[in-house]
């Protein structure tokens, strides 16, 4: 990967939604503990650890979105499910599916060629 890779807009986008706009969310939906929700949101990262299963691990031209097994259409419904949850499952909720909404917004810039 090169400097004008990583440096893309495509990437930048990327990662602000992974990491700076879940400050947002935390802040709008739970204002009240919403350096706790941040923080939960954040450490829904790690369902990218399933990206751990694929060969190679990290393709670029690759979508996530029902390729990885926690990134998978079914997935995505238990993850809704937990919206009906109050306190921490919401939290945990809110972060999954904006990580798999940032992941499919990657997918459709890719097939813009952006």
């Amino acid at each position: 990967m090169n400097v004008s890779e990583i440096l893309s807009l495509k990437t930048i986008i990327h990662y602000f939604m992974h990491f700076g706009f879940p400050i947002v969310l935390a802040y709008i939906f739970f204002r009240k503990d919403w350096k706790k929700a941040y923080f939960i949101m954040l450490g829904t990262m790690l369902v990218d650890a399933d990206h751990l299963l694929s060969t190679p691990i990290f393709a670029p031209d690759r979508c996530s979105i029902n390729f990885h097994p926690f990134h998978t259409y079914w997935a995505m419904g238990v993850y809704f499910l937990l919206l009906f949850f109050r306190g921490v499952p919401r939290m945990i909720s809110v972060g999954l599916l904006f990580h798999m909404l940032t992941d499919w917004i990657d997918c459709q810039l890719h097939h813009l060629n952006f």
